[in-house]
């Protein structure tokens, strides 16, 4: 039993949190954005961004989830957040292989990826927006990967 709990202790921690914002398409609104998080000590981490004809949407991870939806509640800057696993990847891109590999077999689907842009633990780390995060953490641990908590990629 006690291997049991060690085993979970690996990937309990708040859950990396992902927020999805959405800014007008227009020069410089991501800079103003990533300027009212720096101005209160928040660090991006990891970015992604999609761009259509009347918007872009902007998925970001952050150091500091709880100051900066209170920081886009407060500006009234429109976002919607989820969870999301961040994957530490030792090998680096070698490693991908066996990751999507193991998430096919499961047949968990992929919404979307992307790099951060830190190196928690001096490590690769892959942001993972999955259709089942619990079944995506029990294959990934299974198969030797270590899942990242928001306090192992916060600083």
């Amino acid at each position: 039993m006690e291997s049991a709990t060690k085993t979970t202790e690996k990937v309990s921690g708040p859950r990396v949190k992902q927020y999805s914002v959405f800014l007008p398409n227009k020069v410089g609104a991501l800079a103003e954005i990533v300027k009212l998080l720096h101005e209160h000590h928040i660090e991006v981490l990891a970015l992604d961004i999609q761009d259509s004809a009347d918007c872009a949407i902007v998925r970001i991870i952050v150091s500091d989830p709880e100051q900066s939806q209170e920081l886009f509640e407060l500006h009234d800057i429109p976002f919607s957040s989820s969870n999301i696993l961040v994957v530490e990847l030792r090998g680096g891109a070698n490693e991908l292989p066996q990751l999507l590999s193991g998430l096919f077999m499961a047949e968990v689907n992929i919404h979307g990826s992307y790099g951060l842009l830190t190196r928690p633990r001096g490590a690769t780390a892959l942001a993972l927006h999955v259709e089942d995060n619990d079944c995506a953490v029990a294959v990934l641990t299974g198969h030797g990967f270590r899942i990242l908590s928001q306090l192992d990629i916060s600083r």
